[in-house]
């Protein structure tokens, strides 16, 4: 499938479920790791994930296109148009959507690096994913100074 079949497959199904006209863009963003879709605000644009077509057919197509088109109908009309709003969930409900993507194989990275900490007054020790500067923090506990103890693979 290429963009042009996707613009037409999105401007059927809004028409089919939405009985309104989809009058922007749909395209293919290959940039996209972590999410089946994407809708923006500014642009109105609808980006497509096309790894999940790869991996799970036109049945989840689909259902993210119907999930970004709730997004694109609700905010366009002024109403609730985020996952946590009813409107959202409700319109998601009626028209079929996915309300999460599946995840793709391989699409997620174990944890690399785990970075160990000491206070050096009260010795309490903590792990942090981010590195930091240790000059410019504290203990919480005890407001000791802090030194790095070790980095290792979580």
């Amino acid at each position: 499938m290429d963009n042009d079949q996707l613009q037409k497959l999105v401007e059927s199904i809004s028409l089919e479920y939405f009985q309104k006209p989809f009058l922007h863009k749909a395209f293919f963003n290959f940039r996209l790791r972590t999410t089946g879709g994407r809708y923006s605000l500014q642009s109105h644009n609808i980006e497509i994930n096309p790894k999940h077509l790869e991996y799970f057919g036109d049945d989840e197509l689909i259902k993210i296109i119907k999930h970004e088109l709730c997004h694109y109908h609700l905010h366009l009309e002024g109403k609730g148009y985020q996952h946590k709003d009813r409107e959202f969930k409700h319109l998601l409900k009626v028209v079929g959507g996915a309300r999460f993507c599946q995840t793709i194989p391989g699409s997620r990275q174990p944890l690399k690096k785990l970075h160990l900490y000491q206070c050096k007054n009260c010795g309490i020790q903590f792990k942090r994913k981010r590195q930091f500067d240790v000059s410019k923090y504290v203990c919480g506990k005890c407001k000791g100074r802090i030194k790095k103890v070790k980095t290792f693979s979580g």
